[in-house]
This record gives C-alpha cells, structure tokens and sequence, in this order.
C-alpha cells in the first residue's frame, strides 16, 4: 500500500501544484458569486425615471388613460419605490406627426440628463393605436427588452380599459376578473414542509449533475491523457518494475479523484455559504427587502443529500476514471485517445440528460430502474433524492448496484490496462481488447 500511496500523492500534487488547477479552483467561486450578486446588485442600481413625452391624438380619454397608467408605474413592489416614467402628454388631435418631428430633436440624446428638455421617448396614442393595439414609441433604447416589456406591460391596462368604457362595460370589474394568477410551489419531503421552491429544487437537480458531468470530462480526461504520456515516455516500464498494474491504475484513479473532490469541495463551500447566508447578503445590497421577493431562489442542501450526492459522485467518478484508464491503456497518441473515449462520453451524456428526462417523474417506473444501472445512477439517484428522499431498501439498493458495478468494470478495466500499457505501435482493435480480458 506504501506504493500505491506514493503514486496517489504523486497524482495530487502534480496537479494541485498548477497554475491552472489554482485558477479555475478560485475564479469558479468568483464566479458562482457573482452570478448570484450581481442581479441583486442590478435590481438595486438607480437607473432613474424615463422621461416620456405622450402624444395624443386620441378622440376619447385614451391618451388620459395611458398617462395615468405610466404614471403610477414604480421601479419595485414597494410603496414607496420610486417612478418609472415621468410623463407629460401633449394634446396634439390631427397633428401626431408635426409634434412627433418636433420633439425628435430632444429625443435620445447622449447627455439627457444634463440637457433641459430631454426626452427619452416618444409615445403616439391615437384612436388607430387603441383599436389595433399597436402603438409607435420612439425612443433612444429601443433595443433594450427589459424597457419595451416594461413599458409595453405598463401601457397594456390602458388599452384594455378604454376598450371596455367604449363598449359600455365596467372595466374595473372586468380587470380584477382577468388579473393573472401566479403559483407559489413548496416542496413537501417525506409529509414535512421544507423551504425550497420548484424553482430552487430543478437547479439543485441540475447542480448536482453538471457538477458530476464537468468532473468527469475534466478530471477523466485528465486521467487518460495521463496514461498515453507516460506510454510515450516509457515511464510506465519503470514503474512496472516496482508496482503491479493494478496498483498504478488504482493510485492514478485515487489520486486524480482525490483533487477533483478538493476542487468541488471549494466550490460545494462557496455556494453552500451563498445559499445560507443569501437574505443577509442580498438585504445588504438592497434586494429582496420592503417585503419584494429576492432576486433569486438559491437551493439548500441537507445533510443527506450532501451524504448521497459525494458518495454517489466517488463511485461515479471511480468507475468512468477507470474507463478512460482503460482508453488511455489502449491507444499511444491523444489523437487516438480522443476518438477512443466516444463510447465513455455517451454514457456521461446519457447519465447527464437523463436529470431532464426524469424530473417530472423522478419516482416513475424508468426513473426506479435507472437508479440500479451503474454508468447512470451516479447522475439519476442523487437527482431523486434531492426531489424526493428514496426508501431505505430502494437507496441501499442503489448503492449495492453502483458498488457491484464499479467492481466489475475495474476488473475490466485492470485486465485492459495490464496489457495495453505496454503495448505500443498501433491502436487495440476490439477483438484483441476482448482477448486481454479473458487472458488469465
């Protein structure tokens, strides 16, 4: 075992020593930050009001309707949230477009706010705009989607309740009788409510398993490559005088795995201190507070499921770095190397797509059966149970299937690896592959 340890801890400092390994291990956390703070940080910029000058040409109270609407648009859900538009209507019967080209030069211009006058757009309301709902807006940022949809949005009950005071109809009532419902989800675990949302469950389903998917493309490949290199610099005949093929193998695997699973514990770190203190850190910022929801939902996870998911991640990560140690063994170039690992990636791409496959039925018949099939479960198991804890007998289950099936494919993959790291010259057909793993 003295051996084995020295080849694992060859294999872990060789690359936590790297420049890469540093910068990818801080710079994902900055990362993961950011994405998180920074929409909070967004929400609470003062951007300031829009002045938006309104030109009615309306034969009714059309254009009254849409001042007052933009009017009482608020930049939040707050009381007291400051106005969206700042708005001035221009009666202009007729005569839309000579007053349309002479606000045009007070329009869009670089410096507005330092400019007496300035306009950041110009909205045209005649009685054409209400009956087909189409109204003409120029302004300076049209391109932005969040402005038109916002004032697209803000307009949109105006229209509706002059369109109903024309028909005769009481609009306020009609108003309340089509307002938009919304859906607050829950999470319910085992008959006991929890605090995470639909939303915050899918993206933790979804964290865990292009957590998994990354690491093994990173990491796996790392192990592959490894193995061509040092075929091709016959450091292997050394190490073959002094360690069996299996102890090589298994100390690359293990030493590989041991950095992957410091990397993810950084980062596993960073979002889970993200997650726990997500109220005190968006509050500070300004978001979220003034009883307005937060910016976003981040997913918690217990300690079960962190237990699940590592466990599941080791015995994932084991069993496809022995395949790539297999691939690695079998070819004598990277060129090789990187047509040869196709069939391993189907099975990492199959596993990964299956967490969109089986998040609406994570307790169905196909979701069950996955869960007993080694090359998926490491992606499909710590998927349900982040959605649903599994029953005892169907986890141990699980985990007896992934077990017996990590031992099956090292066996193999030992058997492909004795061999193929000392062969040299030409790539191993199937056939010959076949005939390494029966030889005794």
């Amino acid at each position: 075992m003295r051996k084995v340890f020295a080849v694992i801890r060859r294999e872990f400092l060789e690359r936590v020593r790297t420049r890469v390994f540093i910068i990818s291990t801080l710079l994902f956390p900055v990362f993961i930050g950011t994405m998180f703070v920074l929409p909070a940080w967004l929400m609470r910029r003062d951007t300031g009001s829009k002045v938006i000058a309104i030109v009615d040409g309306s034969t009714t109270a059309f254009g009254e309707q849409v001042e007052r609407a933009l009017t009482g648009a608020r930049r939040g859900v707050e009381p007291d949230a400051p106005a969206r538009y700042v708005v001035s209507r221009i009666p202009a019967r007729g005569r839309e477009i000579a007053v349309r080209d002479s606000l045009i030069p007070k329009t869009g211009i670089k410096n507005a706010r330092s400019t007496a006058g300035a306009l950041d757009g110009i909205l045209i309301v005649n009685d054409s705009a209400l009956e087909s709902g189409r109204l003409q807006y120029y302004g300076g940022n049209v391109g932005s989607p969040d402005d038109m949809r916002d004032l697209r949005e803000a307009v949109r009950p105006a229209v509706i309740t002059q369109r109903l005071e024309i028909l005769g109809v009481e609009p306020a009532s009609v108003m309340r009788s089509v307002q938009g419902i919304g859906l607050a989800t829950t999470k319910v675990a085992n008959g006991r409510l929890t605090a995470d949302s639909g939303e915050a469950t899918f993206f933790l389903a979804y964290g865990m398993g292009m957590i998994l998917y990354i690491s093994l493309l990173i990491f796996g490949t790392q192990v592959m490559n490894s193995i061509v290199e040092e075929k091709n610099n016959r450091i292997v005949e050394i190490l073959s005088s002094s360690l069996t093929p299996f102890q090589m193998m298994l100390g690359k695997i293990v030493g590989v795995g041991s950095v992957a699973l410091l990397q993810i514990g950084i980062w596993a770190g960073t979002a889970t201190f993200i997650s726990s203190n997500q109220a005190r850190i968006f509050g500070a910022l300004g978001a979220g507070s003034g009883g307005g929801p937060m910016p976003l939902a981040l997913p918690k996870m217990s300690p079960d499921l962190l237990v699940v998911f590592l466990l599941f991640f080791a015995l994932g990560f084991l069993i496809f770095a022995a395949l790539y140690a297999a691939v690695g063994a079998m070819v004598n170039t990277t060129q090789e190397a990187g047509q040869a690992q196709f069939p391993v990636m189907m099975f990492v791409l199959a596993g990964f797509f299956s967490v969109f496959l089986l998040i609406k039925e994570p307790n169905g018949t196909a979701a069950q059966v996955l869960s007993y099939v080694p090359l998926l479960s490491p992606f499909v198991v710590p998927m349900r149970y982040s959605i649903s804890p599994l029953p005892w007998p169907e986890l141990l289950g699980s985990i007896a299937a992934t077990v017996a099936g990590l031992f099956g494919v090292v066996w193999v993959a030992s058997r492909v690896y004795r061999v193929g790291i000392l062969m040299y010259g030409k790539r191993a057909t199937f056939r010959e592959v076949v005939r390494w793993v029966r030889a005794t």
